[in-house]
């Protein structure tokens, strides 16, 4: 995909991002998966979507992730969302937003609510997954996997063909993000797309996430058949078409 350009953070670190402005007040802003990036089928179709409709489009690759500099295992919610905060602030910049979280980038999103709360018109997450890390993965390890991981600082995580490796720092760097227990009073329009076949994150986290806007206009899609990425035809269209609902 073109459009890849670099966002220097630090010395050290630059962050790959893609970015499309138009001469208009609102922004795409997507935030992807836990070691995930943005060669996929989503930000393809989604900055496809924003030429077509000449909308300001943001996407980035949080450090460790992609080609942005960084260790995979250095990284954690607290400087993903910190980088993340760091190019909005940047590239969408007094314009309105609707972010776009696919699993772990939903929970990157609800960490930007509290600085961008007077921009976010709307949200739609894909397969949500807020706090992931001690739901669905340390509450799910073995006494011995935690034990390893506690000595170690790490544990490599094998599921299906990928091998995650993850680390007890960002295990408890998640403890100090959590975004399920706080209300967001804002009224916008808040949208969640969940496969209903996704065995990596359940059906009832979207319900969650749906949870905690009490003033929102709100909507869950279960898409029949769907997997966790929804990176099918048929999962891109349903994305696009509630996206397009967002607008």
């Amino acid at each position: 995909m073109a459009n890849f350009r670099y966002h220097k953070i630090s010395k050290t670190k630059k962050i790959r991002y893609i970015s499309k402005i138009y001469k208009n007040s609102l922004s795409i802003v997507f935030l992807h998966g836990f070691m995930s990036d943005l060669e996929g089928e989503k930000p393809k179709a989604l900055l496809n979507f924003a030429k077509k409709n000449k909308i300001n489009f943001l996407a980035l690759e949080y450090s460790g992730h992609g080609k942005s500099s960084g260790k995979f295992t250095n990284g954690n919610i607290s400087k993903w969302s910190n980088e993340t905060s760091k190019l909005v602030k940047k590239y969408a910049k007094g314009q309105k937003i609707i972010f776009i979280g696919s699993s772990m980038g939903a929970w990157i999103a609800l960490k930007q609510f509290k600085i961008f709360k007077n921009q976010i018109v709307s949200f739609l997450g894909i397969g949500s997954a807020p706090e992931f890390l001690e739901h669905i993965m340390w509450k799910k390890f073995s006494k011995k996997m935690k034990k390893e991981t506690i000595m170690n600082g790490i544990y490599n995580l094998k599921h299906g063909n990928y091998e995650y490796p993850i680390t007890y720092q960002l295990i408890k760097d998640g403890r100090k993000n959590k975004v399920l227990n706080k209300k967001i009073n804002l009224k916008i329009k808040v949208t969640m797309v969940h496969g209903e076949k996704d065995e990596a994150v359940k059906v009832s986290y979207s319900r969650k996430v749906l949870k905690l806007f009490p003033n929102a206009k709100k909507k869950l899609n279960i898409v029949k058949n769907g997997d966790h990425s929804l990176s099918t035809k048929k999962g891109l269209k349903i994305i696009l078409k509630e996206l397009k609902l967002l607008i």
